[in-house]
């Protein structure tokens, strides 16, 4: 045999040796975590459908003003009493109110800088509401979050599904 193949067969010889000594019980040599315990823990939970109220106003134009002001505007920060429409919650002295700032993903009528990263909601109920897909419980089930009370989702999804018309740019 060539001496410079005599150390590779050693050292298969002992891997192979070494290998049938511990492949015989491997239990031992590390613990062994329970697999369906961590299996059921990483698993992802199911989704939570939101059903939209019976009370949902979806013609209501002070709903409709509502839903407007918050899909365009980020937060309360510079808001004043008088320039929220009506039945607008005014947070507290020193709170900031979320509202989304939706319009930074999404086109919409009249949108000022409209995003294109989500889906473009011009004229969606025209565009999206025969399919039957797309009405207004799919809207509502899309806006819910956890930056939104009940009533503020419910205004949105009127401001989405309202039949809008574009403002004249004339100078």
């Amino acid at each position: 045999m060539n001496k410079s193949i005599r150390p590779l067969v050693f050292l298969s010889v002992t891997l192979l040796a070494v290998t049938a000594v511990y492949a015989s019980d491997m239990t031992k040599a590390y613990d062994m975590p329970d697999a369906s315990k961590i299996v059921k823990d990483d698993l992802i939970p199911a989704a939570t459908k939101f059903t939209m109220p019976k009370d949902c106003k979806l013609d209501d134009l002070e709903s409709i003003a509502r839903g407007e002001y918050m899909f365009h505007n980020l937060n309360s920060k510079n808001d004043k009493k008088e320039n929220l429409p009506k039945g607008m919650k005014v947070p507290k002295d020193g709170e900031v109110k979320a509202y989304g700032n939706c319009v930074a993903c999404h086109n919409i009528e009249n949108a000022i800088g409209g995003g294109t990263v989500g889906p473009p909601l011009t004229n969606y109920k025209a565009n999206f509401i025969d399919t039957k897909v797309r009405d207004a419980q799919f809207v509502y089930q899309k806006i819910t979050s956890k930056m939104f009370d009940e009533s503020e989702v419910c205004d949105v999804t009127a401001y989405v599904m309202q039949v809008k018309k574009e403002k004249s740019t004339k100078k």
